[in-house]
């Protein structure tokens, strides 16, 4: 019997013109048979702080008065083992030549997604891949991105990538544990530092993972595996 998975992605500061200069694209995954129990226990953390499961867990959201509940969420996360997070971080778009790579920009998008996700994928394992609804070019980005993984795994009947569907994240507990996680990635790379709050927990992922969050990790690293991409001169 094959192993199944699934796998919650997010996305920071990835349209072409934004102002930041640097993309986060990040995972979330867990054994499928997983899923209830883990998000039965988030819920149970935010009811603990007076917090109802229809409470959305968002890195714009993190402030003083709940960094007590987030930073409880971070040691959940890594206090179990079934739950790993991958981000890749892309460094100065600024410098991105997608003409030089005969490219364009959503090309050089996908790639970096798939570079991302192929870490995680395993030919004798399926994998069910969810992702936050944006706008309404999801369903496009969905498709070509079920595509991309297929073909570049050689998964032609779609057996190891069974599903890529795009989900609410105020739906799905895992998702918003994502959005933390890429949230205080983005943030320590974009070297911001206008919230103590945010700081904290930033500090708190360090402790707990052992890493800067600025460098990237082992490839095998299966916790908190991190990638920093930079353009080519």
């Amino acid at each position: 019997m094959s192993q199944e998975f699934n796998i919650y992605c997010d996305e920071s500061c990835h349209l072409e013109n934004d102002p930041h200069p640097v993309m986060v694209l990040g995972a979330v995954w867990c054994p499928h048979e997983k899923v209830r129990e883990i998000s039965v226990r988030i819920r149970e953390i935010k009811r603990k702080y007076n917090l109802g499961p229809e409470f959305e867990m968002k890195w714009t959201k993190v402030s003083p008065a709940r960094v007590d509940f987030y930073q409880e969420i971070i040691d959940y996360f890594f206090d179990d083992d079934d739950l790993h997070f991958r981000a890749m971080v892309a460094c100065d778009k600024s410098k991105l030549q997608h003409q030089r790579f005969a490219q364009d920009h959503d090309d050089w998008y996908f790639k970096m997604y798939f570079d991302m996700l192929k870490v995680l994928l395993k030919p004798d394992a399926r994998f069910d891949i969810y992702l936050d609804i944006k706008d309404t070019r999801s369903a496009g980005k969905v498709a070509r991105l079920h595509d991309v993984l297929s073909n570049n795994l050689y998964d032609f009947d779609r057996s190891i990538v069974r599903r890529v569907q795009t989900v609410r994240s105020h739906e799905v507990q895992i998702l918003q544990l994502a959005d933390i996680l890429i949230g205080a990635v983005g943030y320590v790379n974009r070297a911001i530092q206008t919230s103590t709050a945010k700081l904290a927990l930033v500090e708190r992922i360090r402790h707990r993972s052992g890493y800067s969050l600025t460098q990237t990790t082992l490839y095998r690293e299966e916790k908190t595996n991190l990638f920093l991409w930079r353009p080519r001169e």
